[in-house]
């Protein structure tokens, strides 16, 4: 047997012809039920969570949110239709806008997902909820339905993959902005805002 003939034989003897196929993946179980997770999670990566009974208090949770960090009286709306038909004359002196907003000003958006495990916000982007719409702003105010609180990220995409087609960008974000890469230093609204409020509609709980 030839040199190269010996070499090829150890090769083929040593083959593993089947490797031993792994144990199915299951997702980690929480410790909490889903939304309380999430609140837990969320509150401890920086960002506020406010409980609202429905959306028709979004207007005054808004103007609150604004005075208690003596913030002007302004918030920036999003393309996206949905958010005129909230009673905004339920807040006297706030002013909204379509405008694009810059590192000063307060903007609203919508959450259509948030997982449990973390404390995520997830944004799927379109052309009413433009990705760049949560790293402009300073104050980020999101809106997030309860029953939209899901366990894992795998639960999330396998639910926005139910509803259509995957958005290009997936945004998700886990309280404000933040990064310790100059001397070990922490900053906020390096990326993005420097402040997270999340209102949760449809729970009362806290």
């Amino acid at each position: 047997m030839s040199a190269r003939e010996d070499i090829l034989s150890n090769i083929r003897a040593r083959r593993v012809r089947s490797a031993t196929r792994p144990a199915p993946y299951k997702l980690p179980a929480l410790p909490k039920e889903a939304l309380a997770q999430f609140m837990d999670r969320a509150r401890a990566s920086g960002a506020e969570i406010r409980s609202l009974a429905s959306a028709a208090d979004i207007p005054s949770a808004v103007a609150e949110a604004l005075r208690d960090r003596n913030l002007p009286a302004v918030v920036h709306l999003p393309p996206d239709a949905q958010w005129a038909a909230l009673p905004w004359d339920n807040a006297p002196g706030l002013t909204t806008t379509r405008e694009a907003p810059g590192g000063d000003d307060a903007a609203l958006n919508m959450a259509p997902f948030a997982i449990a495990e973390t404390g995520t916000l997830v944004y799927l982007s379109d052309a009413a909820r433009p990705a760049s719409w949560h790293f402009r702003p300073g104050l980020e105010i999101a809106v997030l339905r309860a029953d939209c609180v899901l366990s894992h990220l795998e639960s999330v995409l396998a639910k926005a993959k139910i509803a259509g087609t995957l958005p290009h960008t997936i945004n998700l974000v886990t309280g404000p902005s933040r990064t310790g890469d100059i001397e070990q230093t922490l900053e906020l609204g390096a990326h993005g805002p420097k402040a997270l409020v999340i209102f949760i509609v449809g729970t009362i709980a806290t």
